[in-house]
């Protein structure tokens, strides 16, 4: 169960507040616990803190940044239990999918503790040309400085350390607001955090308002924004964000291409797996699901029969597949799209009733390419499924998206493999699963109105530091 109050975090230090944010367990609707709100002369406070850490913290050796989050690693081990009920109850994520989730934790933790020890350069040869005889040359990677973070409601601890874990290992003081939905994860890894001798301004871990959170976007004193969260929101703050660097993980509606050859018991499953998850709320979930002809009402039949079979119900339940939608709000939002393609002619083969915030897995066919439902990001439990005759027709169609974030493609063909490589206009292409696979080492980002910038850590630290050249002349 979660504590009755949280603490914000300010310059490492914990702070209860008179100012609340009451958070809701998904599932019942009742408040499960308050947490302290950040006010803007705390966020002024933790911005000052920040900047006035960025020598100390580039100062720490690589050992001790490793060490750090070595700690949190094992402390996220002992914790685990707590951390997933924790999901269950402040975003409603059925238990299997919490108990993967802070698996993923410890992993981005473990990787960014490998990585802090691997931030290096390379010695280059500057006589490529006869004026520079004389000179050598090496450039490394130093910290860029205070960095801004806000995370989403989704991922409530992995994207939250997906921000966290490499700042620590790059040697990055930071500042984090995380999503107002669900704040628990990332307090409790402030609070992990809070139990190292990590130098003070370290670290800042801030519930607040959205209107409150500005100075994150346009304070000139960060050198860094890393947002994760809707293309509307995202690209505002890249517009507001002045000279910093701005990574951006945004939307999608990643689809996945069956060709012919696979096998269709794997496609039906994996694809089963990839658009339910969590309920269906992740930016790469499978939405749109593109079949070869020859295969189409195969599929179909046993896609839409193995959707109707998912369980419902209590996220903590063992069985359940489907939890609630983060809000009820949400769950109206996706009725309302899911008729409105009915109405233009789709056919709802399953599902498409709402229980409160719950939705039945919905499955439908024959959407028109300007529906929502097919072009927008639906973020819940809603497959699109559309056929094709010629593989380039199938990457045609998901290319004709505002997004680009990742694909999923099911051939035995290497060279439609290739080809897939070649064309698709993603951040990623799976070959033979679904577009929501990802490891937390791994490059993932996206094109499009799908965002700028690399998260995975080795690719964040790149973000979060900066080359510096060093020259030598020797005199003849």
């Amino acid at each position: 169960m979660l504590r009755a109050h949280y603490p914000f975090y300010l310059a490492n230090r914990p702070i209860h507040s008179e100012a609340t944010l009451d958070v809701v367990d998904k599932a019942t609707g009742a408040v499960a616990t308050h947490v302290s709100l950040a006010d803007p002369l705390a966020i002024e406070a933790a911005i000052a803190a920040c900047h006035a850490a960025v020598r100390p913290m580039r100062a720490l050796a690589s050992f001790e940044r490793r060490d750090v989050l070595l700690y949190c690693v094992k402390r996220f081990e002992e914790r685990r239990d707590e951390l997933a009920i924790g999901l269950c109850i402040e975003a409603g994520k059925p238990i299997r999918d919490a108990r993967g989730e802070v698996a993923r934790l410890i992993d981005t933790f473990r990787i960014a503790a490998e990585e802090a020890t691997r931030i290096g350069g390379e010695v280059m040869a500057l006589d490529a040309t006869e004026r520079a005889r004389n000179y050598s040359g090496s450039w490394r990677r130093f910290p860029i400085g205070a960095c801004s973070f806000i995370s989403p409601f989704n991922f409530p601890l992995n994207l939250a350390a997906h921000k966290i874990a490499p700042a620590l290992a790059a040697g990055c003081p930071f500042v984090l607001k995380p999503a107002s939905a669900t704040p628990v994860g990332a307090l409790t890894i402030g609070e992990i955090l809070a139990e190292t001798n990590l130098p003070v301004g370290a670290f800042s871990i801030l519930p607040c308002s959205r209107a409150d959170a500005e100075p994150l976007t346009s304070d000139e004193r960060f050198a860094l924004l890393s947002f994760t969260g809707s293309p509307e929101v995202g690209w505002d703050l890249k517009r507001r964000a002045g000279k910093k660097k701005v990574v951006l993980e945004l939307g999608g509606n990643a689809a996945a291409i069956v060709d012919r050859d696979w096998d269709l018991d794997d496609a039906v499953a994996r694809i089963v797996s990839g658009a339910y998850y969590q309920s269906g709320q992740s930016c790469i979930k499978a939405q749109r699901v593109i079949v070869h002809a020859s295969v189409y009402d195969e599929f179909k039949k046993r896609f839409v029969a193995a959707s109707r079979a998912l369980k419902s119900g209590d996220p903590r339940d063992e069985a359940t597949v489907l939890g609630p939608l983060v809000s009820e709000a949400d769950a109206i939002r996706l009725v309302e799209w899911i008729e409105a393609a009915r109405a233009s002619g789709a056919n709802v083969l399953c599902g498409g009733a709402r229980h409160g915030a719950w939705l039945e897995a919905t499955v439908l066919e024959n959407v028109p390419k300007q529906a929502a439902i097919a072009c927008r990001e639906a973020f819940g439990p809603v497959v699109v499924l559309s056929r094709f005759d010629d593989f380039e027709q199938a990457l045609e169609e998901v290319n004709d998206s505002a997004y680009g974030l990742q694909a999923g493609v099911f051939t035995r063909d290497l060279y439609r493999a290739q080809q897939a490589y070649e064309m698709l206009d993603v951040g990623g292409v799976v070959i033979g699963d679904v577009p929501s696979f990802r490891v937390d080492n791994m490059p993932y980002g996206g094109v499009k109105d799908s965002g700028s910038g690399r998260e995975g850590v080795r690719f964040a630290i790149a973000d979060m530091t900066e080359i510096k050249m060093l020259v030598v002349r020797t005199p003849r």
